[in-house]
């Protein structure tokens, strides 16, 4: 087996890659890095953004540090997290910005019942909402989160049965946890109590949330890298208690990662019977972030009940993928399509790795009027996306 190690430089770009999983007893691949130069968001290049017939894109809050998940409350306060930063930012309807928290790896957030959920590598708390959109006495209510090691984006959300749902990513690309909370879907009590594996196997699922008027969860799950431009793509899970979603050993829509052997003398055909695919998939190395359902309001027909998803951007394939957002399209209850919503923040340009980006896409919500915010984390700005007929 001839396996690539490559430094992360935008200059390198390897050429070739595998396009199915390859087997170390006698398959090579090459790994592509490509990584695309970061530009300012001007006016030329925001107006070059593609998006479906009647939106609109417009900057709606400038000199954000490295925002990345977006909630907003009943009362309309739009909150962002930064995990560089450690702090999460109020953001009221006229844009001026109010910093309410400072804490060390601060990520995903919820808000339900008038109280803001927030959770770091290894903790989550609870903080009222005060009227005037701060937050009251913040209360430590999980203390014992495993290690992140590679994937310490830590989200959560709170479900239709009133509970709170902390998504667990794992340490690493491909290998066997020793921690048995690692790459799951954990739920507690609103209070922390309680906890329980409501699903196993998920790689990173940083983006999940709930349809509205249901009980099925949908997460966006990271698939691994090193497996060449096309492998493994992005998957769209249905996710329910008690199920297997197959990672390190079944990725995808059913690869075998041929690289490890699962345990207790299970084979990978075994481990593959128990495996629950995904209900579609999308471009590898994408890197899905936040994930949210979509309110008719505003919009035109068709979109109620559909998802957006925010496509953080690839750096191990060539052409990069990502650098996006995408819309999942719903009929009968059931995701049908995924397609491009915002696109045109990754173009090509002469010289370096052949790329530049403008935006990294991370933050996604939806404001009462239907208008949808879009985070970027690279350049600290949210965007606000509007339709007219």
């Amino acid at each position: 087996m001839k396996f690539l190690a490559i430094a992360l430089a935008s200059s390198v770009v390897l050429s070739a890659s595998a396009q199915t999983m390859p087997n170390p007893q006698r398959d090579s691949h090459n790994v592509n890095v490509v990584l695309p130069a970061p530009l300012a968001a001007t006016p030329d290049n925001v107006a070059k953004l593609r998006l479906p017939s009647g939106f609109h894109i417009v900057k709606f809050v400038e000199g954000l540090e490295s925002p990345r998940v977006v909630v907003i409350s009943e009362s309309g306060n739009i909150y962002v997290s930064s995990r560089d930063a450690g702090t999460i930012t109020m953001v009221d309807g006229n844009g001026k910005k109010t910093k309410v928290l400072e804490l060390e790896n601060v990520h995903g957030m919820a808000i339900h019942a008038g109280v803001l959920y927030y959770v770091t590598i290894r903790q989550v708390y609870a903080a009222p909402l005060n009227p005037d959109g701060t937050l009251g006495m913040s209360k430590l209510i999980i203390t014992d989160l495993p290690d992140a090691g590679q994937h310490v984006d830590r989200t959560l959300a709170v479900g239709p049965d009133n509970k709170l749902y902390v998504s667990v990513g794992s340490t690493c690309n491909t290998c066997e946890e020793r921690n048995r909370i690692n790459s799951t879907m954990q739920r507690y009590n609103l209070d922390g109590s309680g906890r329980e594996t409501f699903a196993t196997g998920l790689r990173n699922t940083i983006g999940f949330n709930f349809k509205p008027g249901s009980n099925d969860l949908y997460g966006w799950d990271d698939g691994v890298d090193w497996m060449g431009d096309q492998e493994q793509r992005e998957e769209l899970n249905k996710i329910e208690e008690g199920k297997e979603y197959g990672w390190p050993y079944i990725l995808g829509n059913g690869l075998k990662n041929l690289y490890l052997t699962p345990p207790h003398g299970v084979t990978l055909e075994q481990w593959a019977a128990k495996t629950t695919l995904p209900v579609l998939t999308w471009n590898a190395h994408a890197s899905g972030m936040q994930l949210i359902f979509l309110k008719g309001a505003g919009l035109p027909s068709g979109y109620d009940g559909d998802a957006l998803a925010s496509m953080h951007g690839s750096w191990g394939a060539n052409p990069p993928s990502g650098y996006q957002v995408v819309r999942i399209h719903f009929e009968g209850g059931v995701a049908k399509s995924i397609t491009p919503f915002v696109d045109g923040f990754l173009m090509p340009v002469k010289g370096g790795s052949g790329w530049a980006r403008f935006a990294r896409p991370f933050g996604l919500a939806q404001m009462a009027d239907g208008s949808i915010l879009l985070g970027d984390e690279q350049n600290g700005i949210l965007y606000r996306i509007t339709f007219s007929s």
